[in-house]
């Protein structure tokens, strides 16, 4: 009798799979560095490394965070290397996962360079290396995926000659999961593709039934068949002790981390769930003589490296970090995880807290929730797959075109955000309707069908992540039980290691002096508003005769904001004002003090116009303001008191042409094509503009894309006003 696999008889075999263990525990003892040789792999690393190695199977590997799914990979390629396999390619989706993949490769031996939005000066040098063998591991992001060139000339090549595919974070693949991508679909049609023979490890440590199914099946295409390799373990981790802290205001969790965080043990992470929440906490807390960086998804790729390394090596206490560091970085020794604020889904949060305490035998994980943090959930809410008139909208114009359309162009005819187009245009690309080539997009006239059951099902899904979250801030069971329920772990049992579990709690004592630095920072107001300075893209080709720079004389100039929507500051007091359901009425006194105190503030700056420098701000000659369809008490009555405190006088209102028509898009060409058909001065504003011709104050609500301003600027500045300063209550 033969082992179906090697064809070799059974006691040969077992043979050939002991050398093969062997040989990879030896691996394993280069890759952590272990001179002893003593490191053994885990049972399940062993199975699913033979299963690639040997039976040259596809497999699905579902384990906590800190278990060694990266060994997994890493010692099946330098076996499969070794035996004359093709280079593995790992498509990863950040850098910091990269970064850390590409040094531990290199502890083992392993050649490893990446393809990522980072390094395109060494895209060329690297696709050599591929060509000539040169390399063991190429690292992609799966935005590369759908580049044009590399999809078309790389890709094919890879997927000809590839030894192993590893799909790291292997949730993204699934929709229904917490952290889709569109690229990441595009790995269906690879497998597809790949040679018979060539396995394929998929690993996550955040999947649950749904989401751990639906990678399975897509990993069993093609040749594979149905037949991938599941590996799930339990995903309780011991060294976390899970807790929440529930405090009054913004104020009193901003003092609480000033007098708190230096007793957190080594260094760690805070959370937030906005850039301008993390830049705003790492700001006071650097100001209050802590160590912290701030690390989010506008930080430099060179200033995110650095972070990571100043962390790595303790130099800092904490990045202040957003979701961008929420997959694969590594450091073992992480002593702490901080959430301020609730990520909407156990199944993410479950993920970032799993950064810490990988190398240790107790890590602290606290979350500070706030009430903000629901907006923030409906705002991220809001971003989902859009609706079939807008998908179809889209197809035609893409259709009418006859010839690729760049993003720039095709927002100019569609209803849709940039950012919000280019995810429908990927989701629609794998389904094959449409397809990305030099130049822009093209429909390929394929039958699409809408999958509204499916969209309105994973919305459910969101809904009910919400809801476990709700409930993980309010329980009075076990956290970790919980969280490991909510991804479907079987094994799931009391820690009796959380706040719950051991009845002891974080003090939520803060001190007078933390806390009145804190009110003080939350409670300063203004930030500057940039103008616009450059049309959108795809103007003339919708009708209105304007592109390139706005010239001079047409612009705004820079502006102030109370605050921000989405920071924690201002931002929880005008959120309640600006929301669609709020009740519109005078704007609050406490809220008029602080615009007047933005108003001496500016005035007082840099070429403000209580300056005597010699390019001084003239004073502004009179206030105008922007007419509102859904909060005109509100705005006219900001309008009114800046007037009356500056003693100006209010000279009327930009208004929209009529009422009738419906708020305008959400993109910019779209924005700007519907303003200019529809904003007008009327005779009465154009004649005292005309009469004050100096500079004026142009007062809105809040600015969004920032069109309503340029475009009301543009007005004014047509009729004589020699500058207009604009001036809301908020920055969406």
């Amino acid at each position: 009798m033969s082992d179906e696999t090697t064809g070799n008889p059974p006691s040969a075999a077992n043979d050939l799979r002991e050398q093969l263990h062997v040989r990879a525990d030896a691996v394993l003892a280069r890759l952590i560095g272990d001179e002893t040789g003593a490191a053994r792999l885990r049972p399940d690393q062993w199975r699913a490394i033979e299963a690639l190695v040997a039976e040259r199977r596809r497999a699905l590997v579902v384990q906590r965070t800190g278990w060694g799914k990266s060994a997994v990979y890493f010692v099946a390629t330098a076996l499969l290397r070794e035996g004359g396999a093709g280079p593995t390619v790992i498509v990863s989706p950040l850098l910091a996962l990269m970064r850390n993949q590409i040094a531990a490769a290199e502890r083992a031996g392993i050649r490893a360079r990446t393809i990522n939005s980072a390094n395109p000066e060494e895209w060329e040098t690297v696709q050599a290396e591929v060509a000539a063998g040169a390399l063991d591991v190429l690292l992609v992001s799966p935005e590369r995926l759908n580049n044009p060139d590399f999809r078309d000339n790389v890709l094919p090549q890879l997927a000809a000659t590839a030894g192993l595919l590893v799909v790291d974070e292997a949730h993204c693949i699934s929709d229904w999961g917490h952290d889709f991508r569109p690229d990441y679909r595009r790995l269906r049609t690879i497998l597809g593709e790949l040679p018979q023979g060539v396995p394929v490890l998929a690993t996550t440590a955040t999947a649950n039934a749904r989401v751990t199914a639906d990678v399975a099946e897509q990993l069993g295409t093609g040749e594979a068949r149905a037949d991938a390799l599941v590996l799930r373990g339990p995903l309780d981790r011991t060294s976390l002790r899970l807790s929440v802290l529930r405090l009054p205001d913004a104020a009193h969790r901003l003092a609480w981390l000033d007098d708190h965080l230096a007793q957190f043990p080594g260094s760690g992470i805070i959370y937030t769930l906005t850039v301008a929440a993390a830049e705003e906490v790492a700001a006071h807390l650097s100001a209050r003589g802590h160590r912290v960086t701030a690390y989010t998804g506008r930080t430099e790729p060179a200033e995110r490296a650095a972070a990571e390394d100043d962390l790595l090596a303790n130099r800092v206490k904490a990045l202040v970090a957003t979701s961008a560091l929420g997959m694969g970085f590594d450091k073992p020794d992480l002593g702490f995880v901080i959430h301020l604020g609730s990520p909407s889904s156990p199944i993410a949060y479950y993920q970032q807290v799993g950064r810490a305490g990988r190398g240790l035998e107790h890590a602290e994980v606290l979350l500070l929730p706030g009430p903000e943090d629901e907006a923030i959930w409906r705002y991220f809410g809001s971003l989902a797959f859009p609706p079939e008139e807008r998908v179809r909208q889209t197809l035609a114009a893409l259709a009418e075109a006859g010839r690729p359309l760049s993003l720039p162009a095709l927002e100019a005819r569609v209803e849709l955000r940039r950012s919000r187009l280019e995810m429908m245009l990927k989701v629609l690309d794998v389904d094959g309707a449409v397809r990305r080539e030099r130049g822009g997009w093209v429909a390929t006239g394929a039958d699409w069908r809408y999958d509204a059951e499916r969209y309105a099902w994973v919305a459910r899904q969101r809904e009910a992540e919400q809801e476990a979250m709700r409930e993980y801030a309010s329980t009075g069971a076990c956290r970790m039980e919980l969280l490991r329920r909510q991804l479907d772990d079987e094994q799931a049992a009391p820690c009796g290691r959380c706040d719950n579990c051991t009845d002891m709690g974080f003090d939520a004592q803060v001190s007078p002096a933390a806390l009145d630095a804190a009110r003080g920072e939350l409670r300063r107001p203004g930030l500057a508003v940039e103008p616009r300075r450059m049309w959108p893209t795809g103007l003339p080709a919708a009708g209105v005769d304007l592109k390139g720079r706005i010239p001079a004389g047409e612009q705004a100039g820079v502006g102030r904001a109370l605050g921000r929507l989405s920071d924690i500051g201002w931002g929880d007091r005008l959120r309640p004002l600006l929301s669609p359901d709020a009740v519109d009425s005078t704007l609050p006194e406490d809220a008029l003090d602080a615009v007047v105190t933005v108003l001496a503030d500016w005035a007082r700056g840099p070429g403000g116009w209580a300056s005597k420098a010699a390019d001084a701000m003239p004073r502004p000659v009179g206030v105008v303001f922007v007419a509102s369809r859904s909060r005109p008490r509100l705005v006219e009555s900001l309008a009114e008191g800046i007037a009356q405190v500056g003693r100006m006088p209010l000279l009327g209102a930009v208004r929209p042409a009529t009422f009738d028509r419906p708020p305008g898009p959400s993109n910019s060409a779209r924005r700007v094509h519907a303003l200019h058909d529809s904003l007008e001065l009327g005779p009465e504003l154009t004649e005292a503009v005309k009469t004050h011709p100096g500079p004026l104050l142009l007062v809105d609500d809040f600015t969004d894309s920032g069109w309503t301003l340029a475009l009301g600027a543009r007005l004014l500045r047509a009729a004589g006003a020699e500058q207009v300063l604009p001036l809301v209550l908020a920055v969406r």
